[in-house]
């Protein structure tokens, strides 16, 4: 069996830069298992595997190289522009993604890929152990979500500077840490993502904590558009729109690398 897979980087129009994501695209359905076991190999924060049900409208499910996610912005993202790019799909009409986070709609508007994704609601809290500091920066404020948590700090240096120690940071997550912070004069916000327990350290560029960032920043500072870089090696740049109960994430991408895995699944 030849399987199609292809990368993409999303969040960016620079090659070597934003979040890499592969896309298995699949004739017919295959077992978790096997998703699995492709994840593990392709070895980038999210394996994407496609499965065409209608005109379209499209299966999709997402791996991480060691577990299924719920939820991947930069995945989703990159499977929208594969297929918007390729002519596998209408550029002037929307795509619908059947996921486990329920029906996402991806369009292309002015040459980007606009998603339409369910907020992620986040509550003040305090957390458990990274009380007042992060890796020696200050917490100036924290938020709870769905297994993860939001970190702010004072500053966007201090979002730089933080080196974390792995093994700690997995000790006292669930999930994952999103840490941030108001933004200087090119950006509203500014983040990075950490997630040592579902097999990424460091995510580079991350959609669906921009789901929560958006909800966090709107309900400190009643902010509802935000131009947002996640400022990890790699970076990655996002456009952020609140809309109601939905978020509008808009990005670039750059197709990288195609080829095929020849398998006996």
């Amino acid at each position: 069996m030849e399987l199609p897979l292809v990368t993409v980087d999303a969040f960016t129009d620079i090659p070597f830069t934003g979040n890499p994501a592969g896309i298995c695209l699949l004739p017919w359905a295959i077992s978790d298992k096997a998703m699995q076991m492709i994840a593990a190999e392709v070895n980038l924060s999210e394996t994407a595997f496609l499965e065409t049900i209608g005109d379209q409208e499209y299966n999709l499910r997402w791996f991480t190289p060691t577990k299924e996610v719920n939820l991947c912005g930069h995945a989703t993202l990159a499977c929208a522009f594969l297929l918007f790019t390729e002519d596998l799909a209408n550029k002037d009409t929307e795509i619908f993604f059947h996921t486990k986070s329920g029906i996402l709609i991806a369009t292309y508007v002015n040459g980007m890929v606009q998603l339409d994704f369910p907020v992620i609601p986040t509550e003040e809290a305090e957390h458990p152990y990274f009380t007042e500091y992060f890796f020696g920066q200050k917490v100036v404020r924290a938020a709870k979500l769905a297994r993860n948590w939001i970190l702010e700090l004072e500053n966007p240096k201090a979002v730089e500077y933080v080196l974390p120690v792995w093994s700690e940071l997995a000790l006292h997550s669930e999930e994952g840490i999103i840490i941030t912070s108001k933004g200087d004069e090119a950006y509203d916000i500014i983040s990075r993502y950490f997630a040592p327990n579902i097999g990424i350290d460091e995510d580079p560029v991350t959609g669906f904590a921009h789901c929560a960032l958006i909800d966090y920043w709107h309900k400190k500072i009643q902010i509802t558009t935000i131009k947002a870089y996640q400022a990890s090696k790699r970076g990655g740049i996002l456009e952020v729109e609140l809309q109601g109960n939905r978020v509008m994430l808009r990005g670039d991408a750059v197709k990288m690398f195609e080829g095929f895995f020849t398998i006996d699944l």
